[in-house]
């Protein structure tokens, strides 16, 4: 393992290659990206232009203007890049300048405000190219500061730039290694990064929804969103002020249940809070901890789920709130509107066991504080014991003596509610069996699937399928 280089030795590296040449664009927390390439030496082969353009106006006669003026954006920034590349391709004659790599560098952020209200923000980016002959790769993160001093935001914004644009040149080969490097003299509880996108000719093959799991995988977020055409999604971009229905799963693979369950849920959620499609969004949820069940996470296994989810139609988030009450709590940070989860019988037995409350100060009081807040409501699907058929709900579902109360109270208020007019033929419909049959070729796992899906696993051998060949049948 090589060692972690200071943002000081990055920059220094940067400096010394005499082919790496470009512009520094940063809004927002002064410039602080170019101030550790200026102070490393040797910054004359390396910046063409350093600029911040701070005031709206003159910002907006540079770059145009934005809808509903808001600067701090992925379009902004993206923007910024493309603009300060063409400046940098029109002024600088390649025939004059042999070899040289272009970059431009720019970021777009909000620190902290003087009431400490709005903790900060914003979005980074690399414009580059890997050879001169070689068309231009970006790479575009959204940063999440943590620190509650807007001079060490800046100063964290700082290395954070160095890491990305020394990462971008010296790892391009492996974005894995490249997204962990962008912590190299920083801290997770100094800068969440809640997204990252991967483009150009250099990451071709990279599916930036294995670069978003990795930054659940390795902490530097608790949760990310794909959307069903496999886009990196900011959270805060999809579930602004949205009512928020969600639908937690293996979904290895999404069966009629799962489908069953989130289409009579939603139409319930729908109807108890006069919600629409417009202002509402729904999510497929995935945890970390489902993920690695089986051991460390098959990536192959976690890109099929996901493909049939995204087939489907549906926005999926791989999050690591292994109680629900974290992954509500989440979605309360970013609206103020109606919350409804859809989950099976079982799932709310966990809910209700205080032995994964434990960590908390407050144990499951705390817990249920943050699960039931507002109006968040639970829709229950019944599950069918395959031994003596007995039908649980939330009517006859058992918790432990000292909880009963503290159910009822919820059952009440209608805070726990059945979802009505499920189909009683899917109760019988178990994923692991289904599982069993798809390995073993029994007959009729298809019929359990929603429509479409047999077909997608069989055509890419997803879940342990193999096509049966004259020799299997012998």
């Amino acid at each position: 393992m090589k060692p972690k280089l200071t943002p000081k030795q990055k920059a220094l590296a940067i400096n010394l290659d005499s082919s790496i040449y470009g512009t520094f664009a940063e809004i927002g927390a002064g410039q602080e990206t170019v101030r550790h390439f200026f102070r490393a030496g040797g910054a004359s082969q390396t910046i063409a232009k350093a600029m911040s353009a701070y005031d709206k106006d003159f910002s907006d006669a540079i770059y145009g203007k934005e809808t509903k003026n808001r600067y701090v954006t992925q379009n902004r920034l993206r923007k910024m890049l493309r603009y300060e590349m063409a400046l940098i391709e029109e002024r600088i004659p390649r025939e004059k300048n042999p070899g040289k790599k272009f970059f431009s560098y720019a970021n777009t952020v909000t620190t902290i405000n003087f009431d400490k209200t709005s903790k900060g923000h914003g979005w980074v980016g690399i414009r580059y190219q890997n050879n001169e002959n070689e068309d231009f790769n970006e790479i575009v993160i959204h940063v999440k500061f943590k620190e509650t001093n807007a001079t060490l935001q800046q100063e964290t914004l700082g290395s954070l730039g160095v890491n990305l644009i020394y990462g971008a040149y010296f790892y391009i080969d492996n974005p894995r290694v490249l997204i962990e490097s962008l912590y190299d003299d920083l801290s997770t509880d100094r800068l969440e990064i809640d997204m990252i996108d991967f483009s150009g000719p250099a990451f071709q093959y990279v599916d930036n929804r294995l670069m978003s799991l990795q930054l659940v995988k390795l902490g530097m977020t608790d949760a990310v969103i794909f959307n069903s055409e496999g886009n990196n999604m900011l959270p805060a971009d999809i579930l602004y002020k949205k009512n928020i229905f969600a639908v937690r799963g293996s979904f290895r693979p999404v069966t009629r249940v799962n489908i069953d369950m989130f289409e009579h849920g939603l139409e319930m959620f729908n109807q108890d809070n006069a919600c629409d499609h417009e202002n509402t969004q729904i999510l497929f949820e995935i945890t970390i901890s489902n993920l690695r069940a089986a051991g460390d996470i098959d990536e192959r296994d976690f890109l099929d789920r996901v493909d049939i989810l995204g087939t489907l139609g549906y926005t999926v988030m791989i999050s690591n709130f292994s109680e629900y009450y974290r992954m509500v709590d989440y979605f309360s940070t970013f609206t103020n509107q109606h919350i409804g989860v859809a989950m099976g019988v079982n799932n709310l037995l966990d809910v209700f066991d205080e032995e994964y409350y434990k960590n908390l100060p407050g144990g499951i009081l705390e817990a249920f504080g943050k699960f039931f807040k507002k109006d968040m409501r639970v829709y229950l699907y019944p599950y069918k014991n395959p031994e003596n058929g007995e039908l649980l709900t939330s009517e006859n579902l058992k918790v432990h003596d000292n909880l009963k109360e503290l159910y009822k109270y919820f059952k009440l208020n209608k805070r726990i509610v059945d979802i009505a007019n499920h189909n009683p033929k899917f109760l019988e419909i178990y994923s692991r069996e289904i599982l069993k049959k798809i390995v073993t070729h029994e007959l009729g796992w298809e019929e359990e699937l929603p429509k479409g899906v047999a077909e997608i696993i069989k055509e890419r051998g997803m879940f342990g399928y193999k096509e049966l060949t004259f020799e299997g049948l012998n």
